[in-house]
């Protein structure tokens, strides 16, 4: 039954990022802005929903390794797995200057995370307060300069992402109701629902299969929870790299971290101080820094992350599994 559950949920994840995608860049467009901002803000951060409730219920169940564990795998997993994966299928072709500003608050808001080392250990609900602040001056400023950006490119814009969808001009003979910019807000909507209800089947079920198999409850939360939760980054990323949209495939990750940093910890801490254990600081938050890190020579590299790139980072994150699965639990 559980695997059932896995393999339907898994489809309802395919079916949902399907629908985000499409839509999300048909309401970028009508709306002015660019398919990346688009990607960084609503995918990035609908995609996270399921890191959020996660996190939050970890929360209030007093596990606050769990809620910020959840984090820091998610966003090592959204780059070294979802990232490269991506680029595996298909070749990203994004340059750095694109995305430096955004990489740089991702990193920047990661970074904030070892703030703890000074305080004990624990992320207080003020560091929490200021962490939220953070992620809302950052959307408020990335809107007005990607407004300002695109505004004078209204009709490239236009015939990119057309293009890249494959989409015409509705014929004569649809419905109005078809063509309605609301529809589509709705379909983003029905799409991140989608997202979130196939990860939750996903999550549960892999923990159940895990557990008949006696992996600690401390690793499932490391990996198979947080590699779970973005789950939907990993097929919106894919669906959106092989429908010729490396903005939207890029912007879901970055904005993911970004989210996932400022938003996630920020939110978890303001409803209870976070402890963050000794080991977390130690490895896996540089673990996490160093991520974001290497994107920024592949960028450089012909503006692309290339398959081979990619396959450096699987092979980065294979070795970083190792050490949970050996380090931390003896081999179990």
């Amino acid at each position: 039954m559980n695997v059932l559950i896995l393999l339907v949920s898994l489809g309802i994840v395919t079916l949902g990022a399907e629908v985000l995608v499409r839509s999300a860049s048909i309401v970028a467009l009508r709306a002015g802005v660019s398919a990346l901002f688009v990607g960084l803000t609503i995918v990035g951060f609908g995609t996270s929903s399921p890191e959020l409730s996660a996190s939050v219920f970890a929360t209030l169940e007093g596990s606050s390794d769990v809620a910020i564990g959840n984090v820091v795998g998610s966003n090592i997993f959204n780059v070294a797995v979802i990232l490269a994966l991506t680029a595996v299928v298909k070749p990203i072709r994004v340059g750095l200057s694109a995305v430096r500003r955004d990489l740089g608050i991702a990193f920047f808001g990661s970074a904030l995370l070892l703030v703890p080392f000074g305080l004990d250990g624990v992320i207080p609900r003020w560091l929490g307060a200021l962490m939220f602040l953070g992620l809302v001056v950052y959307l408020v400023t990335a809107y007005r300069a990607d407004r300002a950006a695109t505004a004078s490119q209204q009709d490239l814009a236009e015939h990119e992402v057309r293009s890249t969808l494959s989409l015409e001009e509705p014929p004569k003979k649809v419905h109005v109701w078809y063509d309605a910019t609301y529809v589509h807000v709705l379909l983003v909507v029905v799409g991140l629902g989608l997202l979130v209800l196939g990860a939750k089947g996903f999550v549960g079920s892999a923990i159940e299969i895990a557990s008949s198999f006696g992996v600690p409850q401390d690793v499932i939360g490391l990996t198979i929870v947080s590699a779970g939760t973005s789950l939907p980054e990993l097929v919106t990323s894919i669906v959106a790299a092989r429908r010729g949209n490396p903005d939207i495939a890029v912007g879901n990750v970055i904005g993911s971290n970004i989210f996932n940093a400022l938003g996630i910890t920020g939110v978890a801490a303001m409803v209870a101080p976070q402890t963050v254990s000794p080991e977390m600081l130690r490895v896996d938050v540089p673990v996490m820094l160093l991520s974001m890190v290497v994107l920024v020579p592949m960028m450089k590299t012909g503006n692309m992350i290339s398959r081979a790139e990619g396959a450096c980072l699987l092979l980065g994150f294979g070795a970083y599994l190792a050490y949970l699965l050996i380090a931390r639990t003896g081999g179990a």
